[in-house]
Order: structure tokens, then sequence, then C-alpha cells
């Protein structure tokens, strides 16, 4: 057998191979397969996504330090209780080195008491230390919701993988289909002589190349369906079945300046860098708090014996109990202070250009998601005209091949151009869609 008709029969017998192997992943995914609409696919990302349970457990532990810093309001109340054995009290008279004379001690002592403090100013710390907790959860919120955005734009780039597989696959299949007619015909042609051997050659190399591009994108949309499952709590080996999102045929372009007012009222990152900013300008109040008086109201009560807090002491059970209000001023803070002022000054400084950045980024990001969301749309239409002059020319192509005026490679080359417009068209369209989920992330509004 010469090589190259066992070059043909092996590419057959490989081409069949596939073709069988994809009817029965076919037959086998049409028994697990899940319709999922985006939004369906969304809401489970947001329900099971760990990096979202993770934001949300964040979000709960700041709602109990707003409750921590609250109780801060609350009286301090402790109680006590004391037991002790006191040694022999020896009196030196006449010096340590002389014999000291015993004085009478009683050996047991026994104390229980309780004690309260109530806060009545301590430089407005306490409401300060409350109003940068609910700051820290506004932060903890908002962080939530930009981590389910996230996850949102990463389940809509695997959903619409997944679409363009699907789209893709569907359009290899109806050219195999063809290729499979058109190597009929050449066959035929080449059985009466019209046309050489390496016409059926290049024919059916083109074919088997295109039965290996189909299992290539089975693949490609395995990978993406698993990437899909794993972040939307299924199994890994549930298929999910795409659905047309209605949204794709309402998708506008609106103002570049619209996006910009919409990201200034609904962007994640500004409203985080402005709650941080808030957090800092609290901190400074807070350092500059503890150069302050503190007053506050205290009592106490407690049981004790034997009796020694007054002279004569007494071997009995005494009670004794006071109340009243307690001021107090650190002259230290004067000078342990003014360091950590300035640094908390710093700090809030440094926060406010780290707002003002951000401010720029997000209008940065705005403007190129913008600008590549309008490149997108652009390609759309150009495609859509791409695949009518495709479709002419490969028209053209074919008769004049088949009337023997062009070459095989003029006819191959038409096929696959048609088959690559319309591959550029629906990879334009999932583009065009996904760089518009991209331009609502940006503004706050995926």
């Amino acid at each position: 057998m010469k090589p190259y008709f066992k070059y043909v029969a092996l590419s057959l017998a490989f081409s069949q191979t596939i073709a069988t192997g994809h009817a029965a992943l076919k037959q086998t995914d049409s028994l697990h397969n899940i319709p999922l609409t985006l939004r369906q696919v969304w809401d489970r990302a947001a329900a099971y996504s760990k990096a979202v349970q993770i934001k949300e457990l964040h979000q709960q532990g700041s709602i109990e330090q707003i409750k921590d810093a609250k109780a801060e309001r609350l009286p301090e109340l402790s109680i006590e209780g004391e037991y002790a054995r006191i040694t022999n009290m020896p009196v030196y008279n006449n010096g340590i080195f002389h014999s000291p004379s015993q004085f009478e001690v009683l050996h047991s002592t026994h104390t229980v008491g309780a004690d309260a403090y109530f806060n009545l100013y301590n430089g407005n710390k306490t409401n300060i230390e409350i109003a940068e907790r609910k700051t820290e959860n506004n932060i903890a919120v908002e962080q939530k919701k930009l981590t389910v955005a996230e996850v949102k734009l990463r389940a809509a780039a695997y959903y619409l993988d997944m679409q363009r597989s699907i789209i893709f696959r569907d359009l290899l299949l109806k050219d195999i289909e063809a290729q499979e007619k058109q190597l009929k015909q050449i066959n035929t042609l080449k059985a009466n002589g019209v046309v050489l051997k390496s016409d059926v050659l290049r024919a059916e190399l083109k074919l088997s190349k295109q039965k290996l591009s189909l299992v290539q994108l089975n693949n490609d949309l395995a990978i993406a369906n698993q990437k899909l499952n794993i972040l939307i709590g299924l199994p890994d080996e549930q298929r999910v079945e795409p659905t047309k999102n209605s949204e794709q045929d309402s998708i506008a372009l609106k103002s570049n300046n619209d996006y910009l007012a919409d990201a200034g009222v609904n962007a994640y990152q500004l409203k985080i860098s402005e709650q941080e900013t808030l957090l800092r300008e609290l901190q400074l109040k807070n350092v500059r708090a503890n150069v302050s008086p503190k007053i506050g109201l205290f009592g106490m009560y407690k049981y004790s014996y034997p009796q020694i807090f007054l002279y004569p002491y007494s071997p009995y059970l005494y009670g004794i109990g006071m109340g009243g209000i307690k001021a107090s001023f650190s002259i230290s803070s004067f000078y342990h202070n003014s360091h950590k002022a300035k640094v908390a000054k710093l700090e809030y400084e440094s926060q406010e250009i780290e707002h003002s950045q951000s401010q720029d980024n997000v209008r940065q990001q705005v403007n190129e998601a913008y600008r590549r969301f309008n490149e997108a749309l652009n390609r759309v239409e150009v495609s859509k005209v791409n695949i009518k002059q495709a479709l002419e020319n490969r028209r053209i192509v074919s008769n004049t091949y088949f009337n023997q005026t062009s070459l095989i490679t003029d006819l191959l080359d038409a096929d696959t151009q048609l088959l690559q417009t319309r591959f550029d068209l629906a990879a334009a369209q999932i583009a065009a869609q996904l760089q518009y989920y991209q331009l609502q992330y940006i503004t706050g509004k995926l």
C-alpha cells in the first residue's frame, strides 16, 4: 500500500472514531443536562460561593463588634473574695540583732465585696469606638457586595464560554456535515476522471482536522462546565445547559458620562475607599481623645474579718461601703500621645490620597470598559457583513470549482473563510455580552 493511501485509511478510521465518540458523549450529556439561565447561575453562585461565604462571616463578625462596642456603655461590675493566713508579727524593740517581742495578731483574714464603675465622660471615646465599628461593618457589607459582583462576573465568563463552545460545536457539526457531502461530490468527480486524487486527499485532510477541532471544543466545554459547577455548588460531573439570555437582545450602549455618573454613585471600590477614609478620620479622633479627663460614678461594698481598716483593730466581722464621683486626668498623655496623634493624622491624609487614586482608577476603568464594549458591538456588526460576503464568495467559488474553472484550494479556503466568519460573529456576540457585564461590574450595577 502506498504511503498516502495508508494515510487516507488511517485518517478515515480516526474520523470515524471521533464521530462515534462524540455521538456517545452527546447522548451521555443529554441524560444529565440541567438547563440554567444566567440569572439562575448568579443566584446559585451568590449562595454557594465560598468567597461570598467568607465575606458573610466577616460581616457577621463586624456586627458582633458593634454590639461589643455598645456594651462599653454599661457599668463595670466586679466581685472579689480573699482568704489569707497571717504570720506572727515580731517587734524588734532593741534592734534587729536582739530578740523581738511578739505582737498578737489574728492569723486568718476574710474579705468579700463588690464594686462598680459607670463612665460619664472619657473624651467621647466610647461613641467614637461605636462609630468605628459601624464603619467597619459598612466596609464589610460593601466588600461582600464586591465579592458577589466578582463571583457573578466570573460565573458569567464561564457561562458565556460554554455558550461560545456550544455555538462553535454546532457550527462545526454543520460544517462537517457539509464537508462530508462535498467530499462525496469530489469523489464522484474523481471517479469520472474530472479531478485529481490530490483534491480528494485535501478535502479528506480538512475534514479530519475539523473533527479533531470538534474534540477540542468538547474538552473546552467540559473544562468550563467544571469551573462553573465548582462556583455554583454542583458536582463536577453535572452537565449544565446554558439557555439563551434574553438580555443579550436588549443590551444598549449609553454615553460614557452616564457610566461615569453610575460609577460615582455605585462603584464598590469607591464606596469601600470612602468608608476607609471615614474610618481613618474616626481613628484620628479616638487618638486625640486620649488627652481628655475621665469622669465616672463609682461604688463599692465589702465584708471583712477582722477589722483592721480603722484603729483600734477588733476581731469582728465588719462591713463598709463607699460611693461617689471619680475624675482623673493623665498628664503624661500630653507627651505620650503626641506622636500617636501625628501617626494617625498621616494615615488619614494617606487614605484621602488613596481615595482620590481610587476615583482615578475607576474613571480609567470605566473609560476602558466603555470603549471595549463599543468596540465589541462594532465587531458584531462587521461580522454580520462578513458572513454575507463569505457566503457569496463560497457560492461563487463552489460553482467555479465544480465547473472546473478554479482549484480545490480555492474551494477549501472559501469554506474555511465562511466557517471562520461564523465563528467570529459568535465570538463577537459573546465578547460583547461579557464586556457589558464587565462594565456593569465596574459601575457597581452587577
